[in-house]
């Protein structure tokens, strides 16, 4: 039996795959330049005809005539139907597909989302408004702005909705599109009122959807995006990739920034191979979707602590799908945009020379707070180092940064090695709430503390507060990113939605929380589980510092550091008497 697809669930699975993966399965293949050639497995051959490119996503035999995409390439080689060949690689890489029938208006959205995008633009260029006078103020070309197809939304609350209107356009779609909202009256008024239009295009060329910039200061929120639709999941695609993706394949690596205005002023600059995630951080599918380019990426996020927690989160998705990562924070605490106006596009280049790997990078982001002249501060910054960072790393990475942690620090490698290899902890950890055994062994990055921490702040926000009095409680990164969510989302709305968390997580993270919702119970009990997570940190707190404490004893001579010694014994007895006292 045969099905048809929808349009959308099409798009969804190529964006999602990377056709040299799926190829190299079964053809060996050589890079040749941007592409990749290989003999054909559908004709006899002895030099190789067959070229791949993961710029297009297409293959190509130009011996014998065959190309397609990657589902052809299934249904060719495997003798597969349509159906058969995309059942085939949903299943393999585990990605959910719609049968077709509920959007075969699809070309529609796109049609009103390109009407939509051609009256802001006219409204942009044909009069003077506020929109253009903001944007030539930031110093764009007129150029620059017909290259993005910048737009204003003026003042009035229904222009946009009585233009569509107008022109035969259902109320229903533009509400479905987010371009107007209804209110409860049964009354519509655009989304977008005194915003510059930023348009955002696919690599198809299709117009998806919008993002406007205030540009009163009064007006909030500063950025305000279209909302999820058919034709627009912002975890699927990157702002200016339909522009710049000739020069990412050109230059042989992209530069990932976080806004709209970072994008447009790098790429008027003479940076052109740019790109921008959509007002969430980084995805995986968006990490698939640059690695169809490239495998090379620069972060090069804002200085301010946002913007290194953005570059953390970055650095882990790259990484994982086999990226190679280098991080920049350009100087004076300025984002590119502002940099590269001021400074121009040689000091910017220079500043992606000496842009961090991601090795380097973390390293640097977890030296913070550690006076490394100072042996205490050594041992428990070589520990971190250890744990969170070399242990993530290849073999050959970790031979790399032991010797370079070696020479700054003038600790033995040896000591280090053994360092490395002795951070699995296996010791027992308390039973917190009630936690469900088996989903365990998904996260063993994740304490039953931070397990059980996370599930309280969902279940009672006033406990997002009284966390701030133990800073060092959490430890592991997705904890602490979490965390600092849960902040935020407090900090701007007095709750946290769970839904509309788990919306702008990466697949992975909505996992976790999802798992750690449905798994770890803490029964109404939440002042005393609560309480029993603070004690049972101190005591592990307590606990570790012991072991630092031996451990500097083990270290001093015998003979030189008598006095310290004795203060270290009296700090060691003193921690030992505090562990006897909290049990």
């Amino acid at each position: 039996m045969s099905f048809s697809f929808s349009n959308s669930a099409m798009e969804n699975l190529k964006n999602q795959i990377n056709i040299v993966d799926v190829i190299g399965r079964t053809v060996p293949l050589k890079r040749a330049g941007s592409n990749y050639k290989g003999i054909c497995p559908f004709h006899n051959e002895k030099t190789p005809s067959f070229v791949v490119s993961e710029q297009k996503q297409i293959f190509t035999c130009f011996g014998c005539g065959v190309s397609g995409d990657v589902i052809e390439y299934v249904k060719r080689y495997y003798n597969l139907e349509f159906s058969e060949a995309v059942d085939k690689l949903a299943g393999e890489y585990g990605i959910t597909i719609e049968k077709k029938g509920g959007d075969e208006n699809r070309k529609i959205y796109y049609q009103v989302n390109r009407m939509a995008a051609g009256f802001f633009y006219r409204a942009f260029t044909e009069q003077a408004n506020k929109g253009y006078a903001y944007m030539k103020r930031r110093g764009i070309s007129p150029a620059t702005l017909k290259k993005f197809g910048i737009g204003y939304a003026d003042e009035q609350w229904d222009s946009l909705y009585r233009y569509l209107l107008s022109q035969g356009v259902e109320k229903k779609i533009m509400v479905e599109l987010g371009l107007v909202s209804e209110g409860k009256n049964g009354r519509c008024y655009d989304r977008f009122r005194n915003r510059v239009i930023f348009p955002i295009i696919n690599t198809s060329g299709k117009v998806i959807g919008f993002g406007g910039r205030a540009i009163d200061p009064e007006d909030n929120p500063k950025y305000l995006n279209s909302p999820e639709s058919k034709v627009f999941q912002k975890k699927n695609n990157l702002y200016g990739l339909n522009l710049s993706r000739q020069s990412v394949g050109k230059e042989g690596y992209i530069i990932l920034v976080e806004g709209y205005m970072d994008v447009i002023a790098l790429y008027q600059s003479g940076v052109e191979n740019v790109a921008a995630s959509l007002g969430t951080a980084l995805t995986e599918n968006q990490a698939r979707l640059i690695k169809r380019y490239t495998r090379d990426v620069i972060l090069s996020y804002d200085a301010d602590s946002a913007g290194r927690a953005a570059a953390l989160r970055g650095l882990e998705i790259l990484k994982k799908e086999d990226c190679k990562v280098k991080v920049l924070h350009v100087t004076d605490g300025k984002d590119p945009d502002e940099y590269i106006k001021k400074n121009g596009k040689s000091a910017f280049m220079k500043l992606i020379d000496g842009a961090l790997p991601y090795g380097d990078y973390r390293l640097a982001a977890i030296r913070t707070g550690f006076d490394l002249n100072k042996d205490e501060d050594k041992i428990d910054y070589i520990r971190k180092a250890t744990r969170e960072v070399l242990s993530q790393l290849s073999p050959v990475e970790q031979e790399i940064y032991t010797k370079k942690l070696s020479k700054e620090l003038k600790i033995a490698e040896s000591a280090i090695k053994m360092e490395l290899l002795g951070n699995n902890d296996n010791t027992e950890k308390p039973h917190l709430g009630k936690q469900r055994e088996e989903p365990q062994e998904a996260m063993p990055d994740i304490s039953p503390v931070e397990r059980t921490l996370l599930r309280i702040m969902l279940t009672e926000e006033s406990y997002i507060q009284r966390l701030a009095a133990y800073p060092d409680i959490l430890e592991s990164e997705f904890a602490r990113r979490m965390y600092q969510l849960f902040q935020e989302e407090y900090r701007q709305f007095h709750r946290l939605d769970l839904k509309k968390l788990l919306d702008g997580l990466s697949r992975e993270d909505g996992d976790r929380l999802s798992e750690i919702m449905e798994h770890v119970i803490v029964g109404g009990n939440e002042e005393q589980v609560f309480a029993d997570c603070i004690r049972t940190w101190k005591q592990g707190r307590l606990a570790k510092e012991e072991q630092r404490l031996i451990t500097l004893l083990s270290m001093a001579d015998e003979e030189d550091n008598q006095e310290k010694i004795r203060e270290l014994t009296e700090q060691l007895m003193k921690i030992q008497r505090e562990r006897k006292q909290n049990q």
